[in-house]
């Protein structure tokens, strides 16, 4: 797949997942119909809520993912950062995209991610940490991978699911709640159909959509994970850097506190853990949102015809 055809699918792939989670709102907005009005009151309020998340997540969905992250701008008085900012200018020129905005977070697991609607409206964020613990070679590696995410739009398909995810946790939560009082309000009569319907809503708000967006979360980061490492490699020649920096990357055991489930996809590596494929098992690395680095690196090193080990 070239990179026309990537971006293509990305744009079709977001249009897709806004459908199934307006479709998700109105679902849930017709049971609620059933269950109190008989009239579309809900679905209407679930239409209009479906559209504004999707709005905003499209238009401020990165402002709010970098506010979570506690994501500043650069001190380009402290040479290690005013190094980053050369390498990101650098990288956009070899990738010829404009210059993304740059922010740091104050974390001392080393970390990035990049955000945005598409190259013209796009920020790239890193942690403390990976500044003080990657070479230049392998900053512009990981500036290289993040610009593929920019490039092929993987940063507006990826800032809408993580958007949308976290929407979907605010409605589970809400749920959960209120559905438990409304039942508990029941229970006392002998509506058993009542009880089945209550009962319905809260598996579907509660427990099976957040399940269901993280799995899609999981599936669309891993394949991109891939392609953006080895585009990345094009973009900077130098495939062992990526493999280097992500080496670097596994060896630092904390989580990045920043980082939470809702976005989780958008960073190089798992937030919650650089290790959380390999160690724990083959169940683990079937529900994480990123390949395990292992595998990542050998397709780096194979890229330039160097052995995995």
């Amino acid at each position: 797949m070239n990179i026309y055809e990537q971006i293509a699918h990305n744009r079709r792939m977001t249009w897709l997942v806004v459908s199934l989670f307006v479709i998700f709102f109105l679902f849930i907005g017709a049971m609620f119909d059933m269950l109190y009005t008989g009239i579309p009151f809900f679905s209407v309020i679930a239409l209009l809520t479906a559209g504004f998340s999707s709005f905003m997540s499209y238009r401020y969905g990165d402002k709010m993912v970098l506010a979570s992250c506690g994501a500043h701008p650069l001190d380009l008085d402290d040479p290690a950062q005013r190094q980053w900012q050369n390498v990101v200018e650098e990288m956009s020129i070899a990738a010829g995209l404009p210059v993304p905005a740059t922010f740091i977070i104050d974390e001392e697991d080393p970390n990035a991610f990049a955000t945005g609607r598409g190259p013209g409206h796009s920020s790239i964020a890193v942690t403390r940490g990976l500044l003080a613990r990657l070479n230049r070679e392998e900053q512009q590696a990981v500036a290289g991978h993040e610009m593929s995410h920019i490039m092929n739009y993987d940063i507006r398909l990826m800032l809408i699911i993580s958007s949308l995810v976290g929407a979907v946790a605010l409605i589970s939560d809400w749920a959960n709640r209120s559905l438990f009082r409304s039942r508990r309000r029941s229970s006392s009569g002998s509506d058993s159909s009542y009880s089945i319907i209550i009962l319905a809503i809260w598996l579907i708000t509660a427990v099976l959509a957040p399940f269901v967006s993280r799995v899609l979360a999981m599936l669309v980061s891993r394949a991109r994970e891939y392609l953006a490492d080895a585009s990345g490699a094009r973009i900077t020649r130098n495939p062992l850097a990526l493999a280097s920096a992500l080496e670097k990357i596994e060896m630092a055991v904390k989580p990045t506190t920043s980082g939470n489930h809702g976005h989780a996809h958008l960073w190089i590596v798992d937030p919650r853990g650089s290790n959380m494929g390999m160690r724990q098992g083959r169940v683990a690395d079937l529900f994480a949102t990123h390949p395990p680095i292992e595998l990542r690196i050998a397709a780096l090193k194979k890229m330039a015809y160097e052995p995995s080990g």
